[in-house]
């Protein structure tokens, strides 16, 4: 399903495995080349959903937002079958080479990802894993977009493990999302529905008194 279309490009999302994965794929208009974020699950899927009219897949790399397993289970396969390149947090990216075999190649905070005439901001959300990264685009005729992961969500930052990564999370986010975007920035989460900065912006306090 397409869910953000302007002149220069389309994000389509797929929904895959057993936890309801999210994995988008960012296709620019003029090359109709394609980034696809979180190879999760059925790689068939998204080789397909990679595909140009004339049934040629155009993938041009794999950009994982973090090491959990549920986000990496496809990405072997269309690494394999795509013949690309695949990205990744630098500090996520030794643990998903160690997991699925597939070399990776480290994103740094502030990174631009170029896709044609596409250009794309890395951020580091640390936190829920150490080297979670989010993408930020800003489409003509249409508000920016951050693919999150699993850093930020509909009610809530993701899952941590102690108060120390609680805080360093939505630090994160508040600093390098809430705080340098709109409240119409659409956002678009590993698992479940889209939302908005504007959405979730009310339940920023909440959401620290609520804690880890």
């Amino acid at each position: 399903m397409d869910i953000v279309r302007s002149s220069e490009l389309t994000i389509t999302r797929l929904t895959v495995g057993d936890m309801d994965n999210k994995v988008y794929l960012i296709r620019e208009t003029d090359s109709g080349r394609v980034i696809v974020v979180d190879a999760a699950a059925d790689a068939d899927a998204i080789l397909e959903a990679g595909q140009d009219e004339f049934g040629n897949v155009r993938i041009d790399r794999i950009i994982t937002t973090h090491r959990h397993a549920d986000h990496v289970q496809a990405l072997g396969d269309v690494a394999a079958r795509s013949a690309v390149k695949a990205y990744s947090g630098v500090n996520d990216a030794q643990a998903i080479q160690d997991a699925t075999g597939v070399p990776q190649h480290p994103l740094a905070d502030g990174d631009l990802v170029a896709l044609g005439n596409v250009r794309i901001t890395i951020v580091e959300l640390v936190g829920h894993t150490p080297g979670g990264i989010a993408l930020i685009l800003r489409p003509k005729e249409h508000p920016p977009v951050v693919i999150s992961g699993d850093s930020l969500f509909p009610g809530g930052v993701g899952k941590t493990h102690s108060p120390e990564d609680f805080t360093q999370l939505l630090g994160d986010v508040e600093r390098k999302l809430f705080d340098a975007l709109p409240d119409e920035t659409v956002v678009l989460p590993g698992h479940g529905d889209a939302t908005t900065l504007g959405a979730e912006r009310g339940s920023l306090q909440q959401w620290r008194e609520r804690g880890w």
